[in-house]
């Protein structure tokens, strides 16, 4: 009998190794490690509960009445229960077993621990009185231990899985593109973000070689990683390695980026893996642009009036010339002039530094402006023969709540652009009322906004190539009434006329 006894423990055990290699569901196994061990044990039922830091929790039951087990579980999940220690726990379920049975079952309970560390317990109650022998808890305890190794290998394994996410999540939450080398510089992982910059899925990127996926439209600032590599990189020197340009990709066009290549060494000093973080440099290369395109624009446009004033006031100063009073008159006009020039681009320049501080902030009073069109088209009429300003609201324009400076401002602007542009003709100040909002538009007998400058017109700085020919600018004008019509709730736009003239709109919300 006892030998029949010692094979079935030992094809029982050898199940349950197996099983810990073969069954991921950590529930599933230990229910299995608990019926085994009721079997081997003679016993009636039991149950596995594992200790967490609220308390301790059944994760496995098997013969329980499920009043007896529901009557059992909020209790082991009390805070009183937390703190017992394994003593006191078997004698909680021992009292309890001989309260609810009435005497009838009795019950042991082994610890289930990895590495010193009291993870849970498994407890068999039976009906016969005996007490459990030594060789009974022995093999429990053997049970215990394989109990143990599976909830210590299922925690490992959720850890793990934890962890995998939490990358997965890391890089595809990254804004930058991130590519992980192998030691062989095969791709083994992409991001989200480097799909999207390189324009292809994942898939046809990962397992390719480093240097089919990242090419260079040109030479690019810096060491790349080949060259990095042929000097020793990293192996003789572990700091990061950086190299700028632009990323040719499958479909233009080429994109500027910045990479970084940080090496991953095993313990062994041997490269195991390079992080490589690749960053879209679009708004920085824009940003340069915008900069230099500032400092040469304005460098010219201010040293055009500056010149002009300061060879007028040295004419003006010779002592060797006497001139009539309508020469002076003239040079101080052009004086004046161009001073006021100057000012209103000093205005301009300040306007749009404020706009990148934080925007405009309109001051906000009940407007007419159809009265405030007429006011500007009276000024406007003494500067220019060759244009006829009309002003062309309908009656009974509503009042609208709106910076009247500002309003100004973007009235003038559109109005002076009409003048610099159109060699004469009729330039029309108009307005329509809509349900929602009204609408101011100023159109010309030019030749009108070339098509291809449309979407570019309201873009700080810039200035079509007709107009850096033909007129001075700083390329502001359209910039600011932009942002101002936008503090106000409204938009500004273009209306194509081909052929016909230019025919600029803005909209103020009429609430």
């Amino acid at each position: 009998m006892l030998p029949d006894f010692r094979v079935r423990q030992r094809d029982y055990l050898l199940e349950i190794a197996r099983a810990l290699t073969q069954e991921l569901d950590l529930d599933k196994l230990l229910a299995r490690i608990l019926r085994i061990s009721i079997e081997m044990l003679a016993g009636q039922a039991g149950i596995i509960a594992l200790k967490e830091t609220s308390g301790w929790r059944v994760v496995a039951a098997h013969g329980i009445p499920a009043a007896f087990l529901s009557y059992l579980e909020p209790l082991l999940a009390e805070e009183k229960a937390a703190e017992l220690n394994l003593i006191e726990l078997n004698r909680m379920l021992k009292d309890l077993t001989y309260t609810a049975s009435m005497g009838l079952l009795n019950g042991v309970g082994i610890p289930l621990a990895t590495h010193g560390d009291v993870i849970g317990v498994i407890f068999i109650f039976r009906s016969y009185p005996d007490l459990f022998s030594a060789n009974d808890k022995l093999l429990l305890q053997s049970f215990a231990d394989q109990a143990a190794i599976a909830v210590f290998n299922a925690r490992l394994y959720g850890q793990v899985s934890y962890e995998k996410q939490r990358l997965d999540a890391l890089l595809d939450s990254a804004a930058d593109g991130i590519l992980i080398l192998n030691a062989d510089r095969t791709i083994e992982r992409c991001n989200i973000a480097f799909e999207r910059m390189f324009g292809r899925p994942r898939a046809e990127i990962q397992t390719k070689a480093h240097s089919e996926i990242i090419r260079w439209a040109r030479r690019p600032e810096g060491l790349t990683l080949e060259e990095a590599e042929t000097g020793g990189w990293p192996l003789t020197s572990n700091a990061y390695l950086y190299v700028e340009g632009d990323l040719a990709r499958p479909e233009p066009p080429n994109l500027p980026i910045g990479i970084t290549y940080a090496p991953l060494l095993a313990a062994d000093g041997t490269l195991r893996n390079v992080i490589v973080t690749v960053r879209d440099i679009t708004k920085f290369r824009t940003a340069e642009e915008i900069k230099n395109t500032f400092v040469s624009i304005v460098s010219h446009e201010l040293k055009t009036p500056v010149a002009l004033i300061k060879g007028y006031v040295s004419t003006l100063r010779r002592e060797d010339a006497k001139w009539d009073k309508n020469v002076v008159r003239d040079s101080l006009a052009v004086i004046e002039e161009e001073a006021d020039h100057l000012a209103s681009m000093i205005e301009d320049l300040l306007d749009a530094s404020r706009l990148q501080a934080g925007g405009l902030t309109p001051n906000l009073s009940d407007i007419s402006i159809p009265t405030l069109a007429k006011r500007l088209a009276e000024r406007f009429r003494t500067q220019t023969e060759k244009h006829t300003i009309v002003v062309d609201f309908p009656e009974k324009f509503p009042i609208i709540l709106a910076d009247e400076d500002r309003i100004s401002q973007v009235i003038t602007n559109l109005v002076s652009n009409a003048i610099k542009y159109s060699p004469g003709g009729e330039i029309c100040i108009s307005g329509q009322v809509r349900p929602e909002q009204v609408i101011v538009c100023v159109s010309d007998h030019g030749p009108g906004i070339d098509p291809g400058d449309i979407p570019y017109v309201f873009d700080r700085f810039y200035r079509s190539d007709k107009a850096v020919r033909k007129t001075k600018g700083a390329g502001l004008g359209l910039y600011l009434a932009k942002a101002i019509v936008e503090s106000h709730g409204g938009r500004i736009w273009v209306d194509p006329h081909p052929n016909s003239g230019a025919y600029i709109c803005f909209s103020l919300p009429r609430k």
